[in-house]
């Protein structure tokens, strides 16, 4: 049996570091969503701040109970929706990047994205739960940026009835010269179109539809050289991909796109299981990446990685106590 709920997704453009003013743009967004009759409501990755790699950043991470969940918590049970999106969260010694999907009744699900993505490894470690939640709407899943285009994550989700998930997707730098824009064009196109079909190749591979949200505008941040080496150069780029609200056979039902700012998307979608329309491949991506994306992906991994372990931990544990 399926069921027809009205759905939305939150497009953030987003302070670094300010949570205070993050909640406050997320709850008029939120409240937007509700007044169009949202009843099922995703928010972005990193709700309550952008993840560049700045010092400002680590404001974000907050311990497990803090002002973001309280606000999030109320609302679905005061107006009785359901809210999904990930936050910065230290518990027993280390951060995590953790989703939490909020319901009427109270109940609360979490799921620690498993792999950290690029310089996301500097500020939080991975998780290792499988992400599905059995919940008032049935069977739902979690599923945070990067996860969406690994076949290990298609593979944990198959059968649920709904994939939540938040994006937090950035683009080629802008400000390396002329002769760096032409050789990472192709890069920066094709990454592009990467992050605005994710969500659709995904619903394609599980068989249920997808809610994506995610983070608009552009930033600066720096950029790690080397592992165990804290020098780095300025790097500025912008969010790419879509908001968007995507049908369990890959159609797209509603869509803004990063380069269109800040907003809401709002659709009517089917729940439930369905036979899947593609295989999950026996691979580890999802996609074909170019060698230069791969190569990307592993030198920021160890090189943030290793800062992680030298001094983003301790960062973010000290400023989730106060």
């Amino acid at each position: 049996m399926t069921t027809v709920i009205r759905a939305a997704a939150v497009q953030l453009a987003g302070v670094v570091g300010d949570v205070a003013e993050n909640l406050r743009r997320l709850e008029n967004s939120i409240d937007e969503a509700i007044r169009r009759g949202a009843t099922l409501i995703a928010i972005p990755e990193f709700a309550t701040s952008p993840l560049p790699f700045r010092p400002e950043t680590y404001r974000s991470v907050l311990p497990a109970t803090n002002a973001a969940v309280e606000m999030l918590a109320t609302t679905a049970r005061t107006r009785g929706v359901r809210i999904g999106g990930s936050m910065l969260i230290a518990d027993r010694g280390e951060v995590h990047n953790r989703y939490h999907l909020f319901e009427p009744d109270g109940a609360v699900h979490l799921h620690d994205k498993d792999l950290p993505t690029m310089w996301e490894n500097a500020f939080y470690g991975p998780g290792s739960d499988d992400g599905v939640f059995d919940t008032g709407l049935g069977r739902m899943g979690a599923a945070v940026c990067w996860e969406l285009i690994r076949s290990q994550t298609a593979r944990r989700l198959s059968g649920v009835e709904a994939v939540m998930t938040g994006t937090h997707w950035w683009t080629v730098p802008t400000n390396w010269g002329a002769i760096t824009d032409r050789a990472l064009g192709p890069l920066a196109q094709y990454n592009r179109y990467l992050s605005e079909q994710a969500p659709v190749e995904f619903a394609r591979r599980v068989g249920a539809p997808v809610l994506q949200a995610s983070h608009c505008g552009g930033f600066t941040t720096d950029f790690l050289l080397v592992p165990g080496i804290d020098a780095t150069v300025r790097y500025a780029t912008s969010f790419v991909g879509a908001t968007q609200i995507v049908a369990a056979d890959g159609t797209v039902l509603a869509s803004r796109n990063t380069r269109e700012g800040p907003g809401v998307v709002v659709a009517d979608v089917e729940l439930g299981a369905r036979p899947p329309l593609l295989p999950i491949e026996d691979a580890f991506w999802i996609p074909r990446l170019p060698a230069a994306l791969r190569m990307y992906w592993h030198q920021q991994n160890a090189c943030a990685k290793s800062y992680y372990r030298r001094r983003g931990r301790a960062a973010g544990l000290t400023s989730a106590r106060g």
